[in-house]
């Protein structure tokens, strides 16, 4: 095995926003709309030296056996305009949007990241994300939606369309015209702001599929990834990686940072003992039957979560739960859980805790400050995006106490070297069309 020499790890924050990965119940859980809960989070992660602080985006209320998802009750505001405001309140972290390609234009979209762009100092991103969900498309007034087929062409051109208008801007000042005939945008005029701080925002995505995976090794700065165990992760990592040369880029110009929980105890037992607390928590009775009716697609409310599973199949193409896709090969996910059921003896519930966990890395700080560099050292990532279970105090702990360890092993900054949010990330600036 190929282990390289030490090198800095990338840590980013997610909101946790409307998921079942936040614990509701706990009575330090606060609002997810109200604005002191993003600069809580936003500011942790400052203090924390993170690259990036990371806001999901849902542009319609998910829906479940007819009614709105409970999850979903309080609302979803509009990520740019809450990073925005961000901009104002923080000085170095890098502030990260999710925006769809598919229900945006770019003329439109490009102004408004260049906008916040240039509010913040240069430390705009973008994440990327596509739809080929009919029921969101009603929410819009052009009403259709994109085939599944068409929809990374769309994002690919859209990318590639903003990024024409953020370079029709020279670096001395001078505004160029543009002009776009493509597959699906044909665009001309000007561009009204000029080149931001950083060139182009930072553009994320979280592809998985080989259609996914060669968008991201042709357009993306950062890839989101769910590969949270080491051996997936060097799997994944040589995949993505191997794909950059095609494309005229390094292994530096991609930096692959999974989505991970981290929870935290005095002794490893302790910490064991909290985070299966917290997958109690998170995976309530009734949540664990709303796991399996988004599989099985079709209403289990008569089971029993202490009990077992269905001996039926899933439903193909059902339509009970909107607004979320279907896990992939049902019939496959439902048969893994039942095996997973009869051989450790588990309930309905208990399946679902053990098998729909996202990756964690629990222990002391110490062996969690380890463990996270282990998986940098092997290749397995570039860094990490935390997805705290509390919001919004879900990252004080592991700014505290796993923050100052990567530090005094010398695998995670002391200070911020640069400004801009590529400077964190150790990106390349575009070169400027002068």
């Amino acid at each position: 095995m190929t282990v390289r020499p030490r090198r800095k790890i990338h840590l980013a924050a997610h909101f946790p926003g409307v998921n079942s990965t936040t614990v509701w119940a706990d009575p330090r859980s606060k609002s997810q709309i109200g604005f002191s809960s993003f600069e809580h989070l936003a500011r942790t992660a400052e203090r924390g030296l993170f690259d990036f602080f990371f806001l999901a985006e849902g542009l319609r209320l998910r829906e479940h056996k007819g009614r709105i998802h409970d999850l979903d009750v309080v609302g979803r505001p509009e990520a740019l305009t809450v990073l925005n405001a961000l901009a104002a309140v923080t000085s170095r972290i890098g502030l990260a949007a999710t925006v769809n390609a598919t229900f945006n234009e770019p003329y439109e979209l490009a102004r408004r990241l260049a906008t916040l762009d240039h509010l913040s100092g240069g430390r705009a991103a973008w994440n990327v994300v596509t739809s080929s969900d009919a029921f969101t498309g009603e929410n819009f007034r052009r009403g259709g939606y994109l085939d599944r087929a068409d929809r990374y062409a769309r994002a690919a051109e859209f990318v590639a369309v903003a990024r024409e208008l953020w370079d029709s801007w020279t670096p001395d000042g001078l505004s160029r015209p543009f002009a776009h005939r493509g597959q699906h945008f044909d665009i001309a005029g000007e561009f009204t702001v000029p080149r931001s701080p950083q060139g182009h925002p930072v553009v994320i995505q979280a592809g998985d599929s080989g259609e996914g995976r060669e968008f991201v090794a042709r357009t993306a700065d950062v890839i989101f990834t769910r590969h949270g165990t080491l051996e997936d992760g060097r799997a994944f990592y040589a995949d993505v990686k191997g794909r950059l040369a095609k494309y005229g880029r390094s292994v530096d110009d991609l930096k692959i940072m999974p989505g991970v929980s981290v929870v935290l105890g005095d002794t490893a037992a302790e910490a064991q003992e909290r985070a299966a607390e917290i997958r109690r928590q998170q995976v309530s009775p009734q949540n664990a039957i709303l796991a399996l009716e988004q599989i099985w697609g079709t209403d289990l409310s008569s089971y029993d979560p202490d009990g077992p599973f269905p001996d039926f199949d899933p439903v193909p193409d059902a339509s009970l739960t909107q607004g979320r896709t279907r896990r992939g090969d049902t019939v496959a996910m439902a048969e893994k859980w039942r095996a997973l059921s009869r051989e450790k003896g588990l309930s309905i519930r208990q399946t679902v805790i053990e098998a729909s966990g996202r990756q964690s890395f629990i222990g002391t700080p110490e062996a969690v400050a380890a463990e996270l560099e282990t998986f940098v050292r092997q290749d397995a990532a570039d860094g990490f995006i935390l997805v705290p279970h509390l919001t919004p105090g879900g990252l004080d702990e592991f700014v505290d106490r796993v923050v100052p360890l990567l530090q005094e092993r010398g695998a995670f900054r002391t200070e911020y070297r640069g400004t801009t949010l590529r400077s964190h990330l150790g990106l390349p600036d575009p070169a400027g069309k002068g």
